[in-house]
């Protein structure tokens, strides 16, 4: 059982010790936190494309599984704005069976993710790539909320960017003007509402005067009832139809709803973990995200992930074990049980203004700005290009890209920091030895000092070794070669055919564990004789004299 300490849930860790009055304080945050998602859940369902109660089923099933399972103490699962545009897209395209599909395979992914201990490789994510995708994202849902906030009477509205701008401005015309009023009232509680209380979530006194004011006046206002049948009662557990066409299609945006998934549930630990001075398992979060996800899409919900805000506002009510994340689930279900009915009272505009507030606060953009002024041309051309690829294709394209350019970005500063160059510089002080940096190098060899990394990006500088008349010794120093790939190995084996060729015995020097391997595994170690490779360069000169006598 020690061997599977890495994905036990922090459930089982926090309940040794547990008191009556933390579990006092986990239910009144439970409930707390409760009441600030039930409006995003249903926000975020109807940008989503779905019904309202899906965003509630999803809040309740993996926000539930997600506390149970997963590796942090505070966290809080449910739908978040991250997913909007991804879900929009494959429901426009696929329909609600791909996107049940694709949400299973992204949990199954995300389970093996957290068995093969993958929790601790999401921080290699570039942040120049999350920051460029999550503006995309913010983007994405800001535009898709302009139709709901200006009450403007068209179809649907399509899934694509440039299609959605030039659709709105066709059907500008036709906006509603107590539609647009109501939209910016509820925008501006929003804004305004934390100064009066922080312990009242803006959205829930947004929707609760904006709906009152809407019913009473008989306003011709557009409400979740006018364009939704809600549906009450318990999340049914339903089997999708399951074709191969289908899985196929769906391995892709599987694969980046698991990626966006680990990256913010992981995000969201991180930053619960410095509020409460705890620390996550990465990889019991990704299982429990998993799991989550998988039992989400079974009872009828969409993705789910940690959401940062409603982490954050557990920790701040006082939530420190996951027993508040699972009393948020079961809040949500009595809601869903009992209050859903009235949820058909909500004026459209008001979720829309509720969403746009998610979009900017989600949006970054003072990183944004701080990240372009600051940060090197080639890391804001791998944001900017992340940016555009999401808002105008689609997240899976614009992850896929950003990755690739930024690794070749990084390639590309480590052949220019690594290099090879002569370890001294050439004075004759007498007839026997040259001396510099107090090191006698015996007249028959040159030395030559690597410095980082070798591998392809800067192999072939291995080649330029010089040939010079008496020498017939080269010396490696490699004290500074952290790690070589095969590219490295045959510039070396290169340079040793090379050596053969002039008359001259290749030595390294100082040859640190990880390029020991690869020559070990390759049998370079044989090909240039064990006794070729020295511990420190003073054995190395030492060596090289015995090869003048």
């Amino acid at each position: 059982m020690d061997k599977l300490n890495y994905i036990k849930p922090k459930l089982f860790t926090t309940l040794k010790g547990y008191t009556g009055e933390q579990f006092v304080k986990d239910i009144i945050s439970g409930i707390i936190v409760a009441i600030i998602a039930m409006p995003l859940s249903i926000a975020l369902a109807i940008a989503s494309g779905v019904n309202p109660e899906q965003g509630l089923y999803t809040a309740v099933v993996a926000g539930f599984f997600i506390s149970f399972l997963g590796g942090s103490r505070v966290q809080i699962g449910g739908p978040t704005a991250a997913f909007v545009v991804i879900i929009y897209g494959i429901i426009a395209q696929y329909g609600m069976s791909g996107l049940t599909v694709a949400t299973i395979m992204a949990g199954l992914i995300l389970i093996i993710m957290g068995l093969l201990r993958f929790g601790n490789l999401i921080k290699f994510i570039p942040k120049t790539i999350t920051v460029g995708f999550t503006l995309g994202i913010a983007i994405g849902i800001v535009t898709g909320q302009i139709k709901d906030f200006f009450g403007l009477q068209m179809g649907a509205v399509p899934a694509e960017f440039t299609d959605k701008i030039i659709a709105f401005a066709e059907n500008f015309h036709t906006l509603s003007l107590a539609t647009l009023l109501i939209g910016v009232l509820a925008l501006l509680i929003q804004i305004f509402w934390p100064y009066v209380s922080k312990k009242i979530p803006g959205s829930l006194v947004a929707i609760i005067i904006t709906t009152v004011i809407v019913s009473l006046g008989k306003l011709p206002v557009k409400t979740i009832g006018d364009l939704y049948t809600i549906k009450t009662g318990f999340p049914t557990f339903t089997i999708p139809e399951i074709s191969f066409d289908l899985i196929r299609q769906m391995i892709s945006p599987a694969f980046t709803i698991a990626i966006l998934a680990a990256i913010e549930s992981l995000l969201s630990c991180v930053v619960s973990d410095g509020m409460i001075g705890g620390h996550h398992r990465s990889n019991a979060e990704l299982v429990g995200q998993g799991v989550g996800n998988i039992m989400s899409a079974l009872f009828g919900g969409i993705p789910a992930t940690g959401a940062i805000a409603r982490t954050a506002a557990n920790v701040k009510n006082g939530g420190r074990t996951p027993v508040a994340g699972m009393v948020h689930a079961v809040t949500l279900l009595l809601i869903l049980l009992f209050l859903m009915p009235y949820a058909s009272l909500i004026p459209m505009s008001t979720l829309a203004a509720i969403l746009i507030m998610v979009g900017y606060n989600m949006s970054g953009w003072k990183t944004v700005v701080r990240m372009v002024r600051k940060a090197p041309k080639s890391d804001t051309a791998v944001l900017i290009i992340t940016l555009i690829l999401t808002v105008f294709f689609d997240l899976v394209v614009a992850i896929e890209f950003g990755m690739i350019l930024a690794s070749f970005l990084f390639l590309k500063r480590m052949a220019d920091v690594a290099g090879i160059r002569h370890w001294v510089e050439r004075n004759d002080l007498d007839e026997l030895s040259e001396n510099t940096d107090l090191k006698k190098v015996p007249k028959n060899a040159i030395v030559y000092e690597i410095f980082g990394a070798l591998f392809f990006g800067d192999a072939n500088d291995f080649l330029n070794i010089v040939d010079e008349k008496g020498k017939n010794v080269l010396i490696f120093r490699m004290r500074n070669v952290p790690a070589m790939d095969i590219s490295g190995l045959e510039a070396l084996e290169e340079a040793l055919e090379t050596c053969r060729k002039r008359g001259m015995t290749l030595v390294l020097s100082h040859v640190n564990e990880q390029p020991m391997k690869v020559m070990e595994k390759a049998g370079f170690i044989e090909k240039i004789g064990r006794e070729n490779i020295c511990d420190n360069i003073d054995k190395a000169l030492e060596r090289a004299g015995k090869l003048a006598e």
